[in-house]
C-alpha cells in the first residue's frame, strides 16, 4: 500500500480527483512502514521523464498511474528530469531504471555526437528499445500579425526564435528540420512560461510547436497559445520538397489541437518518434506483460491524454514503426520482440538486434 500511495505525490489525474479522506488516509499511511510482504514482492521503478509541464511528464504520469494499478508486483515513480536527453543519460549511468527516449536521441547516442558527443565511453549499460508511446510532430509558429512577412520558414533566417530548451529532443527536431532547408537563426532560451508573453512582446519571432500522437499540444504551448495571437508557419511546397528530399517526413495535423484559432486549414509537422523504455533489467516475460498491459487499458489511457490515441489506434503498427526508425542504433528488448512478433508485426531481418540478457 505505501508503494501505491507514494505515486500520489507525482501530480496525476489520479490524485486530484482523491476524495478529501482518502488524501488524509494516503499522507498517514505514508509515514507508516510498509508490510514486508510488500518490501519483499514489490519491484520499484524509477522512471525518468521531461520536465513538468512536458507531454513527456504528463504522459508518464498517466501511464505510470495505470501500470501501478493493473501490476501489483510493481511500483513505478515518475521522475521529471530537464530533458528526455537527461534520462537516457541517466539509464546509461545506472542512476535510474526506466527513460524516455526518442529515435532523434538513439541516433545521436549511437554516433557520439551532438549532445551525446563523448559520453559513450562513460556508458555503463547500452539503452534499448521497449515501448513506443506515440509520435511527436514539431513545427514554429509566429505572430499572427506578422503573416504576410513571415510566409515560409526560411523567412526566419536572422531572425530571433526559441526552438525549445537545449537537452529537449523536440528541439533537436526542429533545428535538423530548420537546417534542412537552410534557416539560420538566432537561438533565444526562455523559461517555457514565459513564451507566449516574449512573442507577443517582439523579444522573440517564432517558438516551436508541437502535438503528441498528431492530437494534443504540450500544456506548456497551449499555455502560450493564451498569451499570444499566433499563427502556425508551415514549410512552402518547395521546402517541403527539399525536407523529403533530406530524408525528412511530413504529416499534415489538424490545428483542432490548439484552443484557439492558429491561422491555418492544416498543420504540417516534422515527426518523429518518443518512447516510454526500460532496459534489459526488465526480464522477457516482465516487459511482454508490461506491454499488453498497456495495451489492454490503451483506450483508458488515451481518454486520459490523447497523446496515446495512436497506441489506442493500432499499438502494434506504433510499435513497428518506432522499431524501425531506430534499429539500427539501439537494440531491442527481448520483451517488444515477443509482443511484435505475436501479433504480426515483427521483421525477421531485425533478429539480429534483439538485445540478450547479460
Amino acid at each position: 500500500m505505501l508503494a501505491r500511495l507514494i505515486t500520489f505525490l507525482i501530480p496525476s489525474p489520479v490524485a486530484s480527483r482523491m476524495p478529501a479522506a482518502l488524501a488524509a488516509v494516503a499522507a498517514l499511511a505514508l509515514i507508516l512502514p510498509a508490510h514486508p510482504a510488500d518490501a519483499e514482492t514489490t519491484r520499484e521503478i524509477r522512471w525518468g521523464t521531461s520536465a513538468v509541464g512536458s507531454s513527456g511528464h504528463r504522459a508518464l504520469v498517466n501511464l505510470a498511474a495505470t501500470l501501478n494499478r493493473e501490476l501489483d508486483d510493481f511500483n513505478i515513480t515518475v521522475l521529471p528530469m530537464p530533458g528526455a536527453i537527461m534520462t537516457v543519460r541517466g539509464y546509461a549511468l545506472e542512476e535510474i531504471d526506466g527513460y524516455y527516449g526518442s529515435d532523434v536521441a538513439f541516433a545521436e547516442l549511437a554516433a557520439d555526437e551532438h549532445r551525446f558527443e563523448g559520453f559513450r565511453g562513460r556508458m555503463k549499460r547500452e539503452p534499448v528499445q521497449s515501448f513506443w508511446a506515440f509520435t511527436m510532430e514539431v513545427g514554429p509558429a509566429i505572430r499572427a500579425a506578422d503573416r504576410d512577412t513571415i510566409t515560409e520558414w526560411r523567412d526566419l533566417s536572422g531572425r530571433s526564435v526559441f526552438t525549445g530548451p537545449r537537452p529537449w529532443d523536440t528541439r533537436a527536431q526542429l533545428e535538423r528540420v530548420l537546417a534542412a532547408v537552410g534557416v539560420e537563426h538566432q537561438y533565444v532560451e526562455l523559461d517555457l512560461g514565459i513564451v507566449g508573453s516574449q512573442l507577443k512582446a517582439g523579444v522573440i519571432d517564432a517558438f516551436i510547436t508541437y502535438t503528441a500522437g498528431e492530437s494534443d499540444v504540450s500544456p506548456w504551448v497551449a499555455e502560450a497559445e493564451l498569451v499570444a495571437d499566433i499563427a502556425i508557419l508551415n514549410p512552402s511546397e518547395e521546402e517541403q520538397a527539399m525536407l523529403r528530399e533530406a530524408g525528412f517526413e511530413l504529416v499534415s495535423v489538424s490545428p483542432d489541437a490548439f484552443e484557439t484559432d492558429v491561422h491555418v486549414d492544416e498543420m504540417l509537422y516534422a515527426p518523429f518518434f518518443y518512447g516510454l523504455h526500460l532496459g534489459m533489467d526488465i526480464s522477457e516475460e516482465d516487459m511482454y506483460r508490461i506491454l499488453v498491459t498497456i495495451e489492454e487499458n490503451a483506450e483508458e489511457l488515451a481518454k486520459a491524454d490523447a497523446a496515446f490515441t495512436q497506441i489506442a489506434r493500432n499499438m502494434p503498427e506504433i510499435q513497428r514503426r518506432g522499431v524501425a526508425s531506430a534499429i539500427e542504433d539501439v537494440p531491442v528488448h527481448p520483451g517488444l520482440a515477443r509482443y511484435m512478433r505475436e501479433r504480426g508485426v515483427w521483421n525477421k531481418a531485425w533478429d539480429a538486434r534483439v538485445a540478450r540478457a547479460m
